[in-house]
């Protein structure tokens, strides 16, 4: 499946090193204002090569709309962005034309389909979630017109946790740190981890404001479900938590219960969502992404003909993936959000009422 969606629906297209990947996405809204130069800033936040904590691929990113937006707004029919790819060095990916990078989707795509791109992954490289922060951008500029917004940064790298999370100086940190004061020892993590050619996890947290009661459709498109769907689709993603997530586990119902008054919830252990449908509160999630699994140590692992190798990687790779992987969660939650507002304007006659009378 290369599409996401019931209402608002993307699908994405395109490989690490192909000529170009992209996005269609449609169930956007007529007259909704496209602002270019922000979705170009969105994908300016996610683009390789901004720094050492970072590949040193280096791409513009520069998107390019084919269709669905005149004179600045949406028509309402599908729109399709385009996103050249400008900087591959496929050579650096022929010593691995017939083995299987640990960690990797390789040896799994090689068994499911019969063949696999081994440059750089192919449809299976994490160059094909630029298409995402595009069409999530648009999803934004819907969200914003309602007063909704989605924001990230990252609270955990190498096992070093935030204590606050700061939203605001998350997006003046190189890494989209959330605790300054963790910050320094998160880079000395990740360059030291690249320096002995390794990699380092990390977690992502995102918070959805402004977010009405009623959002979700149970019992099968649970708003919480559907965003564990989002994230856990993403390349590196091994977990996501909503609200207090696996702490829950651990705790009491008294203690874990978000009491109610006339004014809104005490607490918000619930990350927002409960039954699956939003309870006007903020929503919360934590997404974990494991190592990089692009590494320049030597591993063992085997061909395609299953003969047992050791190899070395060559290539261009981030030291920590959720650094860049934060501004696509954020993409993701905020293209869930818009799809399950349009799904939510039918659900009761009510709005029916209001919106054909």
């Amino acid at each position: 499946m290369n599409s996401f969606g019931m209402k608002l629906r993307f699908s994405t297209f395109g490989e690490s090193h192909g000529k170009a990947i992209g996005c269609l996405l449609d169930g956007v809204p007529a007259g909704l204002i496209i602002d270019e130069a922000y979705i170009q800033s969105e994908l300016d936040r996610r683009k390789p090569g901004k720094s050492e904590f970072e590949t040193a691929r280096k791409e513009a990113d520069i998107v390019e709309i084919l269709s669905g937006v005149f004179e600045g707004k949406s028509t309402g029919t599908p729109i399709a962005m385009i996103i050249f790819n400008t900087n591959q060095k496929s050579k650096d990916y022929t010593n691995i034309k017939d083995v299987f990078r640990p960690g990797h989707a390789d040896f799994t795509y090689f068994h499911k389909y019969g063949i696999r791109d081994y440059r750089g992954g192919g449809r299976s490289s994490a160059r094909e979630t630029a298409a995402r922060v595009a069409a999530g951008a648009i999803a934004k500029l819907m969200l914003g017109e309602l007063g909704i917004s989605v924001k990230s940064g990252i609270c955990e790298i190498a096992g070093i946790q935030a204590k606050v999370y700061d939203y605001s100086g998350a997006k003046k940190s190189i890494i989209y740190a959330l605790d300054a004061d963790v910050e320094e020892a998160q880079k000395e993590a990740i360059l030291k981890a690249k320096k002995e050619h390794d990699s380092v996890g990390g977690v992502s947290r995102v918070l959805i404001e402004g977010v009405p009661v009623g959002l979700g459709q149970p019992l099968y498109y649970k708003l919480d479900a559907v965003l564990a769907d989002a994230m856990m689709g993403l390349n590196a993603v091994k977990a996501v938590e909503i609200g207090d997530g696996v702490l829950s586990a651990r705790s009491f119902g008294s203690a874990n219960n978000d009491a109610i008054r006339s004014d809104g919830f005490e607490t918000n252990h619930s990350g927002g969502i409960l039954g699956g449908i939003s309870n006007g509160d903020d929503i919360v999630l934590n997404v974990y992404f494991k190592p990089t699994p692009s590494i320049f140590k030597e591993q063992h692992t085997v061909t395609t003909t299953n003969e047992e190798v050791d190899f070395s990687l060559k290539g261009r790779h981030d030291p920590c993936v959720a650094i860049r992987g934060t501004v696509v969660c954020e993409s993701m939650a905020a293209l869930v959000i818009a799809d399950m507002l349009l799904l939510n304007m039918g659900s009761n006659m009510q709005g029916l009422s209001k919106y054909y009378k």
